[in-house]
């Protein structure tokens, strides 16, 4: 994997690392669904919970890696593990290490905006998709 990797094989980098990570979301679901049993899964969301956690994780490994190993493959590796991989797992951790940036920038304001805008909008985003289906049906 080289630095000046064409929008092809960028693009292919980011399908085959969010494929990867779509099934590893999947089969940790179905494995805590055995784990913890179908009724304890249907009162608390405990499977989003945990690849959301491991997800932000894994992100935070790989971005302390990336900046720590400064390689040639630095970018190839993003795409593939963080955009694609972590990605396909779970948004939440692009999420989290945007935030963890602005922190640590000290752009504490634009932090809590973000956080505010993130949630308030994801949120009214759902309930006005699901309110227009509705509508429409």
């Amino acid at each position: 994997m080289s630095t000046s990797s064409t929008p092809i094989a960028a693009s292919l980098s980011v399908a085959l690392g969010g494929g990867v990570g779509a099934l590893a979301r999947y089969h940790l679901g179905r494995a805590m669904t055995v784990w913890l049993g179908a009724p304890a899964m249907g009162v608390f969301p405990w499977a989003t919970l945990a690849v959301n956690t491991i997800g932000s994780l894994m992100m935070g490994l790989l971005a302390g890696w990336l900046v720590r190993s400064g390689g040639e493959n630095v970018d190839q590796w993003r795409l593939l593990l963080g955009v694609g991989l972590l990605g396909g797992f779970t948004t939440f951790s692009a999420f989290s290490l945007e935030l963890a940036t602005l922190i640590q920038r000290g752009q504490l304001g634009i932090a809590g905006i973000y956080i505010m805008l993130s949630i308030g909008l994801g949120i009214t985003g759902f309930i006005f998709g699901i309110t227009m289906t509705r509508l429409f049906s």
